[in-house]
């Protein structure tokens, strides 16, 4: 029987599981969250290699005429020395985990979610899946109020391939697009795109993508972001 457990713990069935718990699930970018990780024996003795974790999200990519989903890791953490799992029994790993600057909001179409994994030789990984929330920093509400302001609506915001000139750490940048539905502007130009780069918890670039015509948004930003 053990023999007839172990060959299907090598497929996945009576494996080992694994599940993280998180202290919250609504995160702000740069800020640090606290979680366990259990890891739960399955019907044999398993020896277990790593758990890691790691920050994931999507974005787009223009391919062929056509528009492809492509997934990237923002961030990994490796948690522990190996170790030997027996059957039934449960181990728990505290862990602490910074949000990456360049972590995309979640807002629009962009998700972000964290995966646990469990490295067992010669068995199929279990897995955990936990999709987060994650909040602008304070600069960036400062920036998003100023664009509500002006009159401004917030239409779209997704995750795009990045391109050279604006390619940072991460393959691609999160775009949020406004059009002017109030005020000054309305009826001016079409769409405002705009994109946050976290230089740190103090300083941020701001990406402003306007056509001639709107120059004077600009200045409007620099009376109220200083």
């Amino acid at each position: 029987m053990s023999f007839f457990n172990k060959i299907l713990a090598s497929v996945g069935v009576g494996s080992a599981k694994v599940d993280a718990k998180l202290s919250k699930s609504s995160i702000m970018i740069g800020e640090k969250v606290e979680g366990v990780i259990d890891v739960q024996g399955g019907n044999v003795e398993q020896a277990v290699d790593e758990i890691y974790l790691t920050v994931n999200t999507n974005y787009e990519k223009e391919q062929d005429d056509r528009v492809i989903n492509k997934h990237v890791v923002i961030a990994t953490i490796k948690l522990n020395e190996p170790f030997v799992i027996m059957p039934g029994e449960t181990k728990t790993f505290p862990f602490q985990i910074e949000m990456p600057l360049d972590t995309p909001v979640s807002v629009g179409s962009s998700q972000v979610w964290i995966q646990t994994g469990v490295d067992i030789k010669g068995a199929v990984d279990p897995q955990d899946r936990d999709i987060v929330t994650i909040l602008p920093n304070n600069m960036m509400d400062q920036i998003l109020n100023v664009m509500k302001e002006l009159g401004f609506s917030l239409r779209k915001v997704k995750n795009e391939e990045a391109s050279f000139k604006l390619r940072k750490r991460l393959p691609f940048v999160q775009e949020f697009e406004f059009i002017p539905t109030s005020g000054s502007y309305y009826g001016k130009f079409d769409e405002v795109e705009v994109m946050f780069f976290l230089i740190d918890d103090q300083k941020i670039e701001v990406v402003v993508e306007v056509d001639r015509r709107a120059r004077g948004l600009l200045v409007f930003f620099q009376k109220h972001l200083i």
